[in-house]
């Protein structure tokens, strides 16, 4: 057994392994704007990291009062979103160094995403991390998305590990929360400045505060390293 022990990791994907927060921002307001929903604001968009693209839209059709089905606006968004997303996704440096430091290791890895599994796919191989990252987990796939633990507790069951023994790495609280349901260990790296207080942050195993920019894989994976052997 490794370094890392029986530790498995799983990311979360929009703001933890990629900067595509800016491209759903601009999938929605492009979507709500064919619908007449004119002033849809960065302001209004970070409400809902960390929430599926399935209740984004639910909460937007009760929010603006759009007559469209669920179905159709999640359509129009996810497509809106692979036109961006499939000129311009961008894995965090960091990040793709770590999860390198982990498949050298030979750590069992997943992603547990929000995004539909189109979207995933896209942007696993547009940034190449689809050649470490080959056990993926929709929102889509379960009964409930985060803050509930049911696509991390799937994740968990793919790779055949433990929930006790695997560790996520999230941005939002509503993933953190999702984290703490499953059993599971959190490192956060909240994409919100502003949310970095959030009780759900406070709780994690690991909080690097200040973000991508403080966040680097050296660190990460020594603490990591300093969990396997405390067990």
């Amino acid at each position: 057994m490794g370094t890392l022990g029986d530790i498995s990791v799983i990311f979360d994907l929009d703001g933890t392994l990629v900067d595509s927060e800016p491209n759903y921002y601009e999938a929605g307001r492009r979507t709500l704007t064919e619908y007449g929903v004119a002033d849809f604001t960065w302001a209004d968009h970070e409400a809902y990291v960390g929430i599926s693209t399935r209740e984004t839209v639910a909460d937007w059709k009760r929010r603006y009062g759009l007559r469209a089905p669920v179905e159709e606006l999640l359509a129009v968004k996810n497509r809106h979103y692979l036109e961006l997303a499939g000129s311009s996704s961008r894995a965090y440096p960091e990040m793709r160094r770590f999860v390198e430091l982990l498949a050298g290791e030979g750590v069992p890895m997943a992603v547990a995403s929000g995004s539909s599994p189109g979207a995933i796919a896209a942007i696993l191989a547009r940034t190449g991390l689809d050649a470490h990252l080959r056990t993926v987990v929709s929102a889509d796939e379960v009964a409930r998305g985060k803050p509930a633990p049911d696509v991390f507790l799937e994740a968990a069951r793919r790779l055949g590990a433990e929930p006790a023994r695997c560790v996520v790495l999230e941005d939002a609280a509503p993933g953190a929360a999702a984290a703490y349901a499953a059993g599971m260990r959190c490192v956060a790296i909240p994409y919100v400045a502003a949310q970095a207080d959030a009780p759900e942050f406070a709780a994690a195993d690991l909080l690097v505060r200040g973000g991508q920019e403080e966040f680097t894989a050296r660190a990460a994976y020594d603490w990591l390293v300093r969990t396997a052997r405390a067990r």
